[in-house]
């Protein structure tokens, strides 16, 4: 009866626009999709993994989104998966590597998308980071990904339509995966780029100039990127290393290091773009101080001559000059006048004042 009351609320919810992002309703089991491939081929239409057996020539690839213990502890039965897998793919935050856990090898990508906006502010999410396990064995590959960034459903459509990559097994989903991922660090960094472009242009403008906090807020975004990208370069290298990887794939491989070297000298450089812009901007910082510190300074100093002048006069003595006359106090102001506006011209002249 709870279960007839689950799919009837999940019935009920509203769907996705997204087609890169489906709806869960349809995957109560984190299941985004099991198909097999024969000869390069997917067979119509889709299979429960739990059904899932091996056969010659063909291969199992199953799709999992952010898949509970209870999903994974199932799908290692049916793949005869190590505990530890388990454990590892429920979670996410992993850094990129690769490692074999008996006739199964574990590779791990981090997913990054950025993050549309309108300007950059204090608080401005630039970067969305998540992960993407890949378990691939003999004649299977299941991916397990975390987070919003980084859907597979167009890997899997792309490489349906090419029958001869696809017929090198297992490993050319960790191929398609691995390149979609690179192509989506290219992306991002391109976009951080006109996001540095437009930083540097606000730093060096004449009215509005970018706050000190954009700047921070940035590098920690720029954090989570290179968390992504930089650590990749060893278990790519790693992999190209393999020998189970068909010889078929390793061109393709090479391609995805060499690309993937392109976006971390991209980031890489980024970092010390952006530091060099945030020494720019504390530079006219600390002199905009220096402007204020001088303009109070003149000011004060403006002000003090007729406090010195008050505080003399102030003072009770019987024997002041020009008390006794009618015109001292006329005297006495046009003096503090003349000096107080001899001040202000020099103090003008030096550019103290605005």
């Amino acid at each position: 009866m709870f279960k007839l009351l689950g799919r009837l609320v999940e019935g009920l919810a509203p769907r996705s626009s997204d087609p890169d992002n489906p709806p869960r309703r349809h995957n109560p089991d984190a299941v985004v999709d099991c198909a097999v491939y024969q000869a390069g081929r997917r067979r119509p239409g889709t299979m429960h993994y739990a059904s899932a057996h091996r056969r010659r020539g063909e291969f199992v690839w199953l799709g999992l989104h952010e898949p509970d213990l209870v999903t994974m502890r199932s799908v290692a039965g049916t793949f005869d998966l190590h505990e530890l897998l388990v454990e590892q793919t429920t979670e996410g935050g992993h850094r990129p590597l690769i490692e074999t856990i008996g006739d199964v090898t574990r590779l791990v990508l981090r997913t990054a998308r950025y993050v549309e906006h309108d300007e950059l502010t204090a608080t401005s999410e630039v970067v969305d980071t998540g992960d993407v396990t890949l378990l691939i064995g003999p004649w299977f590959v299941i991916t397990v990904r975390h987070g919003s960034a980084g859907a597979l459903w167009p890997v899997r459509q792309e490489v349906e339509r090419r029958p001869e990559l696809m017929r090198n097994g297992p490993w050319a989903v960790a191929y398609a995966v691995a390149n979609r991922l690179v192509d989506d660090y290219l992306a991002v960094s391109t976009e951080v780029e006109r996001d540095l472009e437009r930083l540097e242009e606000e730093t060096f403008a004449t009215r509005r100039r970018a706050d000190v906090s954009h700047f921070y807020q940035l590098k920690r975004e720029m954090v989570e990127l290179k968390r992504a990208v930089l650590p990749l370069q060893e278990p790519l290298a790693r992999l190209l290393e393999l020998e189970v990887v068909p010889p078929g794939l390793r061109p393709y491989l090479v391609d995805v290091r060499e690309r993937l070297a392109r976006a971390t000298d991209r980031v890489a450089g980024f970092d010390d773009l952006l530091n060099s812009v945030l020494q720019a901007r504390l530079t006219q910082v600390t002199l905009e101080q220096n402007d204020d510190m001088r303009m109070i300074a003149a000011w004060a100093a403006i002000a003090a001559v007729p406090t010195v002048g008050a505080g003399i006069y102030g003072m009770n003595f019987t024997n002041m000059p020009g008390i006794d006359s009618q015109y001292g106090f006329w005297v006495t102001i046009v003096i503090l006048l003349l000096v107080c506006s001899g001040l202000f011209w020099r103090f003008k002249r030096a550019g103290w004042l605005s």
